[in-house]
């Protein structure tokens, strides 16, 4: 990349970063911070990902010889270091009961929901979206990640909290 090319493209990063959150049909663009594994924060937005639910934080799941491990916690860890310091786009579709914004998420190209799902990091939310079952059928066949053993469900594990 030339000398010019790259001054554009951060000149590009920080006038989408100087003007705050643009929302609606434009998106929200800018750099991740990860809260967990299906949620990240730009610019002090936070943002669900759509269709998809990662194991929470705390959350444990099981190896298959019994074995504990902290799979929320490796879910949130793998998102960070998908998306780095990365310029991440985010399209809402949705608000949730908390206020958040429900959105498929970009790195470039790369849909973040479907690669969390498709990693073993996430399962498709069904209940909300049917965009992600094919993934995730292929990561439970492929054994990746939480499909490596036993685990709770996210909202099962969430609802037993409460």
């Amino acid at each position: 990349m030339t000398v010019v090319c790259r001054a554009l493209v951060i000149a590009l990063v920080l006038v989408l970063g100087a003007n705050g959150p643009a929302s609606g049909r434009e998106g929200i663009v800018g750099v991740a911070s990860v809260i967990d594994g299906d949620t990240i924060e730009i610019h002090g937005q936070p943002i669900r990902f759509h269709g998809i639910d990662a194991p929470e934080s705390s959350q444990l799941c099981h190896r298959e010889n019994g074995e504990p491990w902290r799979c929320g916690q490796q879910a949130a860890l793998a998102m960070s270091d998908k998306i780095g310091r990365s310029v991440v786009r985010c399209d809402p579709k949705d608000r949730d009961r908390y206020g958040r914004i429900v959105a498929i998420c970009f790195k470039d190209t790369l849909d973040l929901s479907r690669w969390m799902v498709d990693q073993g990091w996430a399962v498709a939310y069904r209940k909300y979206s049917l965009d992600y079952v094919a993934d995730e059928d292929r990561a439970r066949m492929e054994r990746r990640n939480i499909w490596s053993g036993s685990f709770e469900l996210p909202w099962d594990w969430r609802a037993k909290k409460k």
